[in-house]
């Protein structure tokens, strides 16, 4: 995990210069979200080469033209949301646990881009802002949920098991599931590798509402899950050819 340390180490001064104009652009309602969205895209970048990270994208193609909808991807590290918003051109935004929320630098992003903060200890809380973000997704909004919930960075290219509440924002909001399969993300900030790692976003095909709209949320985590799972096989099998 020295990645992720050596990151902030080597740009100590440069971070501090982003999380002054993060915090300026949070508080400016004049600011749109389009504005906010590429200043963060922006930071991405700076990371990424300082980082000595490159993502590459593929299936964007697959990425609805209009409206909300979720995406929800496997959970590998701290890189993730950071690695779909480099490839994801249009603003969205994420849903993150509040204990971690405030961190220094996960503060200033979450509140320019006005994510969502999730109390796992408080159940009401939680209800309600799966209520707003199932409002806002049905109002366009595109939102990231990692349904794994918190990511094991022993787990690496495994997915652990979904739950199945988070998908109640799709079924309320009646808007497309965008599955994501995220490869050797963990590679990024949770590892010790020396030199530049290639991690990769999969956006897969949507699943609409018609094609979900009966099912029950644990079976729709069940399909969601072994969509991404096929792809992580497709891709590692592949990779291990190559090899």
């Amino acid at each position: 995990m020295w990645r992720y340390y050596y990151l902030i180490g080597i740009n100590l001064f440069g971070f501090a210069g982003m999380i002054q104009k993060m915090r300026k652009m949070a508080a400016d309602d004049t600011c749109s979200e389009k504005e906010r969205y590429e200043y963060l895209r922006y930071t991405v970048r700076v990371m990424q080469k300082k980082g000595y990270t490159c993502t590459e994208v593929f299936g964007a193609e697959n990425l609805p033209d209009e409206g909300g909808y979720v995406m929800y991807p496997n959970h590998q590290g701290k890189y993730d949301a950071y690695g779909i918003v480099g490839v994801h051109e249009k603003p969205c935004t994420v849903v993150m646990d509040k204990a971690k929320s405030y961190d220094l630098f996960i503060k200033q992003v979450i509140d320019m881009i006005k994510g969502k903060r999730l109390d796992k200890e408080d159940v009401r809380q939680a209800f309600g802002v799966m209520n707003e973000i199932a409002e806002e997704v049905a109002r366009g909004r595109r939102y990231i949920i990692f349904p794994e919930g918190e990511y094991d960075k022993e787990k690496k290219n495994t997915l652990r098991d979904f739950k199945a509440g988070c998908f109640k924002t799709s079924l309320k909001s009646k808007t497309p599931i965008v599955p994501v399969t995220l490869i050797d993300s963990y590679k990024a900030w949770n590892s010790s590798i020396i030199g530049t790692v290639t991690t990769q976003v999969h956006f897969l095909k949507p699943i609409f509402y018609d094609e979900y709209k009966g099912m029950k949320t644990g079976e729709i985590a069940a399909m969601v899950r072994a969509r991404i799972q096929e792809k992580l096989n497709e891709i590692l099998k592949t990779e291990v050819v190559v090899q």
